[in-house]
């Protein structure tokens, strides 16, 4: 049977294991509370669900189960995390959206902004008609422009100048709402805003104080429309840098 485990790692911290589990019998490590923590191994969905009673601030971490490989005894798998933030003040979904493009030479790049959302924690991926696009996509951190609690974020992507009439999305998802933003409908310049609807798409995890860590939390914030068209010249001259460098090796 394998072994399943659970880890607390706080910023800026090593990861902690927090507990594990063997069967239907959990073990949680000395230094937390044995009686905060509830383990549902569901094994036909291949899922572990582990349960945090009475968050309080001092819970705030990100959580990664992790098992062996069966096959690679030496190895740990790990999943990719659930972040854990413990604040009093409420989700809000992205207050504006928008894409912003430009047509540079043989390509074209297209930048998706999404601001003003809380907490920061969001997934922004770029998909066509069809599938995920991974390649030729950048994703930046989150930020807070000013000094409210809000943040925002920005993602670009770059295709071929051929493609310049096929519609591309960029996909959020965050814990107050997902939505995806068409690349055609996009704008040009940084003048104007799409607001996002107002639907809801919520992610629900606490309980009665109680948090359930079996998906990613979502977080949000608020960006001026200079600071946006200021980060799309930037993000626009980086790309033009890296192809300068890939030149000079190739012509060395």
């Amino acid at each position: 049977d394998i072994v399943i485990h659970w880890y607390q790692q706080k910023e800026g911290e090593a990861p902690v294991r927090l507990l594990f589990v063997e069967g239907t019998e959990v073990n949680v490590d000395s230094g937390f509370q044995a009686n905060r923590y509830m383990v549902d191994r569901i094994s036909i969905q291949k899922r572990c669900v582990l349960t945090i009673k009475d968050v309080i601030p001092h819970d705030a971490a990100t959580y990664y189960c992790a098992y062996w490989d069966p096959h690679l005894r030496r190895y740990f798998v790990f999943g990719s995390g659930t972040k854990l933030i413990v604040s009093t003040k409420g989700s809000s979904q992205p207050a504006n959206s928008e894409i912003l493009q430009k047509k540079h030479e043989n390509q074209i790049m297209y930048v998706c902004l999404i601001e003003k959302f809380y907490p920061e924690v969001i997934r922004v991926t770029w998909t066509d008609e069809e599938k995920e696009i991974t390649d030729n996509v950048v994703k930046g951190d989150t930020w807070q422009p000013t000094k409210e609690d809000d943040y925002s974020i920005a993602s670009w992507l770059t295709v071929p100048a051929e493609n310049k009439d096929k519609k591309y999305y960029c996909k959020y998802e965050h814990e107050s709402q997902s939505y995806s933003l068409p690349t055609q409908d996009s704008k040009k310049t940084a003048d104007s805003v799409q607001t996002a609807p107002q639907e809801k798409n919520c992610t629900a995890v606490f309980s009665t104080g109680n948090l359930i860590l079996f998906c990613l939390i979502f977080v949000a914030d608020h960006l001026m429309h200079r600071t946006a068209y200021l980060v799309y010249i930037i993000l626009l001259l980086k790309s033009s840098m890296y192809y300068l460098i890939i030149l000079f090796f190739i012509y060395r």
